[in-house]
């Protein structure tokens, strides 16, 4: 990785343990075997047919299936065979996951209808299929097996509530989800009781770890190590979460509109519940009319797209004053499933409460975690506790166009040291296109456009001549720029309707369609709002036809660096068919471009524009 080696503390380390071996001979076994701050694959771990597996239930402290016993978590353990007689104490790297059991099969005709008036009642959704649970006891899951077994990790899965042979419901981000792994950890320290059976009294112990746990996964299954590092759960001392959802709200709602996970349109928190429900067919009606036919269709609110209590709970960002996992956040700025404002909003907060904390992006879509080396370094540094010099290295880890993501740069920090705000203001042009002047202009009047779902936000902003959007373009770049940061916008706009749907797009162009073509060629970033919030975001209230509001909101975070030749350009549109409700078209939004304006976060600020005007 570009600057790693020149950053990294080199080290070689060998930490020596006499053990007893399995067939009870004497050996000596060197464990941890370190190079270059890394822990090395050790030849005594590496034969998979020696590898020890079983599986039991951890208890925890809930009951969310209502059959008056405590929920237990179905646990699987891969450990090396020198674990036996416990002598050998090794770390843990855990994932725990909803989706290992199986999940719901096509066709997938369970998601909300998106073609819908904004603001009255949705169409009624079918439920989803009976879920048929596969797997065998007692293996999980083999991710992460291969890799950190023969390094000296145990490696631990679970099945999240109400799913495989775990008891209890699903959630999708209640405080359960968070409480399971929770539960997990303590049993790897000695303070949750394990058993051999789902309903039965042996116990079983974890002798053979020394209690240091570290979690990763992605998306779902980079939430829960998020989650359960909000409990401040003792023993969990590292967390590497890949995509993670840090707030479900974030993940269905925008700035309080209904917009859907890009991929899955019409999904909301009742469609992942009844994708992911595998658990016991014996408690699935329960689980059912108490959680997903209860709670959540009390609390999901899609007339108004609203933040209310409901949301509160499954917003992680808010419950992380227990927080002191070290935590290496990994995402990608073109990931439009889980964005990337949730690791951005996450991992500003750690660096603010002193939690030691570094981020990876790259610029892909969904998924992708850090390069291996990044990972062994801080799996390493805070499992093993070994000083490897893993925090003297920069914080942030980039990925630049066209590189590989094996090979980040390494920057002092994310957002860029040396990024400061921009602003652009548009002059008029509709139904053409416009441009985007440093100066603000006034006297410019008003531009409309007319909401029409039929054309997706790509087609509008290739589009030379169309009424179905506003779009302002900065003069052809003399040099690249480089965005790192959160951008934001302002519109000032009026509605002929008392709901509209408002999106925001920032791209560069000309727009690359070609064989070969990248996301980061064409979209910059993006955003959603409902202007009925433009003051509050849990009390919308209609819009007065013909009356103008100030909508501001923040867009996606991006690092990005767009080269001479291109323009950039502010996209205005109103329903974005692949992500938000489609009311019937014809809705006109109208924008005072005098008090309209988008700022971006640029390397070495508005010296980056210097000739334009």
């Amino acid at each position: 990785m570009k600057n790693f080696a020149n950053s990294l503390f080199h080290c070689l380390i060998l930490v020596a343990f006499v053990i007893t071996s399995a067939t009870a001979q004497q050996s000596t076994l060197t464990v941890p075997v370190i190079e270059d701050g890394q822990a090395q694959a050790i030849e005594e771990f590496s034969n998979s047919e020696e590898w020890i597996r079983h599986d039991l239930w951890v208890e925890t402290e809930f009951d969310t299936d209502g059959d008056g016993e405590l929920d237990r978590m179905h646990v699987a353990v891969t450990r090396p065979a020198q674990t036996e007689n416990g002598d050998l104490k090794l770390p843990v790297i855990y994932e725990t996951s909803p989706y290992y059991a199986g999940t719901a099969r096509p066709p997938y005709d369970f998601f909300w209808d998106v073609k819908q008036e904004l603001g009255e009642d949705p169409p009624t959704r079918k439920t989803g299929p009976e879920i048929q649970r596969r797997g065998e006891r007692p293996i999980i899951s083999n991710s992460h097996i291969s890799t950190w077994v023969p390094r000296g990790f145990i490696v631990v899965h679970s099945t999240s509530p109400g799913t495989g042979l775990s008891d209890g419901s699903p959630t999708v981000g209640g405080e359960n989800e968070a409480l399971a792994p929770k539960a997990v950890i303590e049993w790897l320290n000695g303070k949750a009781n394990g058993y051999t059976t789902r309903d039965g009294n042996e116990q079983v112990e974890a002798f053979w770890t020394n209690g240091n746990v570290g979690m990763t996964g992605t998306s779902y299954n980079g939430f829960l190590p998020f989650a359960a590092a909000t409990t401040g759960v003792d023993g969990l001392k590292a967390v590497i979460p890949v995509a993670p959802v840090t707030s479900f709200y974030k993940y269905y709602r925008s700035n309080g509109l209904v917009r859907s996970p890009g991929g899955y349109l019409g999904e909301d928190v009742d469609v992942l519940y009844d994708f992911i429900h595998s658990g016991d067919e014996s408690k699935r009606e329960y689980n059912n009319r108490t959680v997903r036919d209860g709670i959540m269709a009390e609390g999901l609110d899609r007339n108004t797209g609203d933040y209310n209590d409901f949301w509160e709970d499954r917003n992680y960002l808010k419950k992380m004053d227990n927080y002191k996992a070290a935590t290496l956040m990994a995402h990608a700025f073109n990931d439009w499933n889980v964005m990337p404002e949730h690791s951005f909003e996450a991992y500003k907060q750690l660096k603010e409460m002193g939690v030691p904390a570094m981020v990876y992006y790259h610029q892909g879509g969904h998924g992708g975690e850090p390069p291996h080396e990044l990972m062994n370094k801080w799996f390493t540094r805070y499992l093993f506790e070994i000083e490897n010099g893993v925090e003297e290295l920069e914080r942030a880890w980039i990925v630049r166009e066209g590189d590989d993501r094996e090979n980040p740069t390494a920057y002092e920090d994310y957002p860029h040291p040396n990024a400061s705000p921009v602003t652009f203001y548009p002059t008029s042009g509709a139904p053409e296109r416009g441009g985007l002047s440093l100066n603000q202009s006034s006297n410019q009047g008003t531009e409309t456009l007319v909401d029409n779902y039929s054309f997706t936000g790509s087609a509008l902003a290739q589009a030379e001549w169309t009424n179905h959007r506003l779009i302002y373009t900065t003069p052809e770049l003399s040099d690249s720029v480089h965005i790192s940061g959160q951008p934001s916008v302002t519109v000032t706009m009026a509605s002929n309707k008392p709901a509209a749907n408002l999106t925001v797009w920032v791209v560069s162009l000309p727009w690359n369609d070609g064989r070969g073509s990248q996301i980061t060629d064409n979209i910059i970033t993006r955003g959603w709002a409902d202007p009925q919030n433009y003051r509050s975001l849990s009390d919308g209230e209609p819009l007065e036809p013909g009356e103008f509001y100030t909508v501001e909101f923040d867009l996606q975070p991006d690092d990005q660096i767009i080269p001479a030749g291109q323009k950039i350009g502010l996209l205005i549109f109103s329903s974005d068919k692949e992500y938000t409700l489609w009311p019937q078209p014809g809705t006109e939004l109208t924008i005072d471009l005098d008090r309209t304006s988008f700022t971006l976060p640029v390397v070495h600020g508005a010296d980056a524009f210097s000739g334009m005007n």
